[in-house]
């Protein structure tokens, strides 16, 4: 299997597109995760059935956040994305996260050609405050079964804010390379 942090780039996020590799299809329990020594897909553990991700879940190659992994994303689609597939995304927000102490951001993205809503949905606010309350709860409570209060939802950011953590992001990884 290919090395996807060898392959794809982080794309154009300086004009709002980025590449996405996704991990987790919304409404698996799979947690699923890219292990990039051995590059491939490796199941991390099976989470509890009452917290299935509530959007796909993925990351964007060549970076690397505070936390030491790719930076997240969640793709947000009227579908499950299976894992392993790559798209172009449009770059809409971001959820900025702490889990165990550490930065862990969430850019929120859609399909840069979803000919349903991809025109429609340019910023968080096109989602709706419901969208996000329902994306802060599952990411407030996801692991409250196994390590009560380790996570937290510090906020939102715009387009222009996760662009600047995935440019952080993108230099992380230029120093670890």
């Amino acid at each position: 299997m290919a090395d996807f942090n060898q392959v794809l780039t982080p794309g154009d996020y300086q004009n709002g597109i980025v590449n996405a590799v996704v991990e987790i299809p919304q409404g698996s329990i799979l947690k699923i995760e890219w292990d990039r020594k051995r590059a491939t897909f490796m199941l991390d553990r099976v989470e509890p059935s009452i917290y299935p991700k509530p959007v796909n879940y993925g990351f964007i190659p060549q970076t690397l956040d505070e936390d030491g992994d790719e930076l997240d994303v969640l793709v947000v689609c009227a579908e499950p994305i299976p894992t392993g597939v790559y798209l172009e995304a449009k770059v809409i927000g971001i959820l900025n996260f702490i889990d165990d102490g550490e930065a862990d951001h969430k850019i929120v993205v859609v399909p840069a050609d979803d000919r349903n809503t991809g025109d429609s949905i340019n910023s968080l606010d096109d989602l709706g405050e419901r969208w996000q309350q329902q994306i802060a709860e599952h990411f407030t409570h996801y692991k409250d079964l196994k390590k009560p209060g380790t996570t937290k939802v510090e906020g939102w950011g715009n387009v222009e804010d996760a662009k600047a953590i995935i440019a952080e992001s993108i230099e992380r990884y230029k120093s670890q390379a």
